[in-house]
């Protein structure tokens, strides 16, 4: 404190403003970078759970669309034109789907896709034995060979599917959450920047405003009353030199006016006699 009041007054104002600027700047900085930091990490995972939605959807289509190529050869007794399944596509969009999911719950779930997929293909490649066999119905060994292994692939990518919209719900909630987290660092700032106010203005108030308060009522009784001015405060700054300065002249003018004083009536006595 003693160092403080050595301080000139200009210094003072600059370190008491420079201290509040200063913590409204690191503390908007720190808010900002918050922000920035946690947005971008759920956006990221937001956007991996959207894009294996998609992948998901994807292989849904082409398997869906595989079974029915399966029912309408198995329905036409006289085609005899296997349909084509595209499988390095298929487990492309499977190995994409592995790498785009953002938790390991759902790593599990896209391996039994796979499986199932296995499962229900190499059922599949029994249609062309099956078509040329004379003792094995098409209908029945789609419908009950097939079908049940199609059935378990469809559940497993839809599970596949709920898990990442789960996934997706919970993001998009850490992500309100993050936000409000973010803010915090800018609450804080406010809160910071009116005590440093407050304690500024307490600072300016017995520091400056009382003193100077104090020297205008002293002024005011030295030149309304002829008392002596007599202002003392604590202080070693320029407004403690100012205070001290104009009670050295209100001092001389006070002996100043006692000489003329005593000049006057000294001439006055002369004049009478």
């Amino acid at each position: 404190m003693k160092i403080f009041k050595k301080l000139s007054l200009r210094t003072k104002l600059w370190l008491s403003l420079g201290s509040v600027a200063i913590v409204l700047l690191v503390s908007s900085i720190i808010s900002v970078m918050e922000y920035r930091n946690m947005s971008s990490y759920v956006s990221d995972m937001v956007a991996d759970n959207i894009r294996s939605i998609n992948l998901a959807q994807r292989l849904s289509d082409a398997v869906n669309d595989y079974n029915l190529a399966v029912l309408s050869v198995v329905g036409d007794d006289s085609s005899v034109n296997i349909p084509s399944f595209d499988h390095k596509a298929f487990t492309a969009t499977c190995d994409s789907l592995r790498a785009a999911v953002s938790t390991k719950d759902i790593i599990p779930l896209a391996d039994s896709v796979e499986y199932s997929y296995a499962a229900y293909m190499l059922t599949s490649l029994e249609l062309q034995d099956v078509i040329l066999s004379d003792f094995i119905d098409t209908r029945s060994w789609f419908f009950e060979r097939l079908q049940p292994r199609y059935r378990r692939l469809c559940r497993d990518i839809n599970e596949l599917t709920d898990s990442i919209y789960k996934d997706l719900e919970q993001n998009s909630v850490t992500f309100q959450s993050t936000y409000y987290r973010s803010i915090i660092p800018g609450i804080v700032t406010v809160a910071v920047g009116l005590l440093l106010i407050v304690l500024l203005m307490f600072f300016l108030t017995v520091y400056y405003v009382k003193p100077i308060c104090k020297m205008l009522d002293s002024l005011v009784m030295y030149r309304s009353n002829n008392l002596p001015y007599n202002c003392d405060f604590a202080g070693d700054d320029e407004l403690q030199e100012l205070n001290t300065n104009i009670s050295e002249v209100a001092g001389e003018n006070r002996l100043l006016r006692k000489r003329i004083s005593a000049m006057k009536g000294h001439s006055k006595e002369t004049a009478d006699e």
